[in-house]
């Protein structure tokens, strides 16, 4: 999951930097990420893993670094299964 999170952020998250130099813990908007740029992150992500962030899921620390988008994608998976 985290290499297409990965390539999700390479594609919209217009990062300054390469991804492959962005570890996985890294913060992301340390890192450059912009508020305009999650939001094309958040639309890349759902269509990706066919999920919808859910409003109580859409702030900064959902998008925070690349082990957070996957614990959130995770989250709302589970949510998902157990509904």
């Amino acid at each position: 999951m985290k290499k297409t999170i990965r390539d999700l952020v390479a594609k919209f998250g217009k990062l300054p930097v390469a991804i492959d130099q962005v570890g996985d813990d890294a913060d992301l908007y340390a890192a450059g990420l912009t508020s305009i740029a999650s939001v094309q992150l958040m639309l890349g992500i759902e269509e990706a893993f066919d999920i919808e962030f859910p409003d109580n899921l859409l702030n900064r620390k959902s998008f925070a670094s690349i082990s957070a988008i996957a614990r959130t994608v995770d989250l709302i998976r589970d949510s998902r299964e157990d509904a």
